[in-house]
């Protein structure tokens, strides 16, 4: 996506010095993080205030997708999502796009581990901790997205509607928002849906919004793998090389979508008035929270 503006949008990231940040929607602290001094992980502490950029999912519209993409034969249902989710947010008043490039697709490096997805139904706290490496941290400390707002209960009227969803193959992806200073997805949409899915013993369909890498660096990255492309294929010989190529050409195509896939760095805006501000505001929107950020 090529985005024209705003400067500045509604939903954004802001930051102070100490590794201080908040996730900002309007003039509405939603979530405080601080980064570890050891750069280990952060601590964060949900404010309960965030409210989607995207109007609630009828069911209908979640069939009819799912049929569309049935009757196409193209499997291009995260496709016809994504172009939804893309004008939603395009005039999205609290949404976190801006001037630039964005990618909206399915997660392509293989970030979602499959053993992490059980902690967001057991370990969701409102104020925790995420960590990036381990190093002795808690097990369950190790998640791979971070919901911006308490999961409802499994058995809450909306999500056994969604639970019920999953179940016929229908259910809307989640959508999420890459932010390179936690170093993890956000939930940006589909709170519900991510805990229908979980509910029902499995993992939901997950798109990603992210800042479009420069092309700069796309390029210098796509020269090793283009190089190794270039070199097996220039020795293969005989009547199976036209398949044998094909087969490297499909290769590389999926090594450079990675490529261009890679999420690129979340712009962040100065905190006004600077750490001490920021201390006030998350005394004030969190109070008690205090966070071990020198560990």
């Amino acid at each position: 996506m090529r985005i024209e503006g705003p400067v500045k949008p509604g939903l954004r990231m802001e930051c102070a010095d100490g590794r201080r940040l908040v996730l900002m929607q309007g003039t509405v602290p939603v979530l405080f993080a601080r980064q570890r001094a050891t750069h280990r992980g952060l601590h964060y502490a949900r404010t309960g205030r965030y409210a989607s950029p995207l109007p609630p999912l009828r069911a209908d519209r979640a069939r009819a997708v799912a049929e569309l993409a049935r009757s196409s034969g193209r499997g291009d249902r995260w496709e016809r999502w994504a172009a939804y989710a893309e004008a939603e947010l395009r005039t999205a008043a609290r949404g976190p796009l801006h001037a630039g490039g964005w990618n909206l697709a399915p997660e392509a490096n293989g970030w979602f581990a499959d053993v992490n997805w059980p902690k967001l139904l057991d370990h969701d706290p409102d104020r925790g901790h995420l960590t990036w490496f381990g190093y002795g941290d808690p097990v369950e400390d190790a998640r791979d997205l971070l919901p911006l707002r308490a999961p409802s209960h499994p058995e809450a009227p909306r999500v056994k509607a969604y639970r019920r969803q999953f179940r016929e193959g229908v259910l809307p992806p989640v959508f999420t928002w890459w932010i390179s200073g936690l170093n993890s997805p956000v939930v940006l949409d589909g709170h519900d849906r991510l805990t229908a899915a979980l509910a029902e013993g499995g993992k939901p369909e997950v798109l990603v919004l992210s800042r479009a890498t420069d092309a700069a660096r796309v390029v210098l990255w796509a020269e090793r793998p283009v190089l190794a492309y270039e070199e097996r294929v220039a020795v293969l010989e005989g009547p199976f090389a036209p398949l044998r190529i094909a087969n490297e050409s499909r290769r590389l195509a999926a090594a450079l979508q990675v490529i261009i896939r890679a999420p690129g760095l979340t712009r962040a805006w100065p905190f006004p008035g600077g750490a001490p501000a920021w201390d006030a505001a998350a005394a004030a929107h969190v109070p008690g929270w205090a966070p071990d950020a020198d560990g």
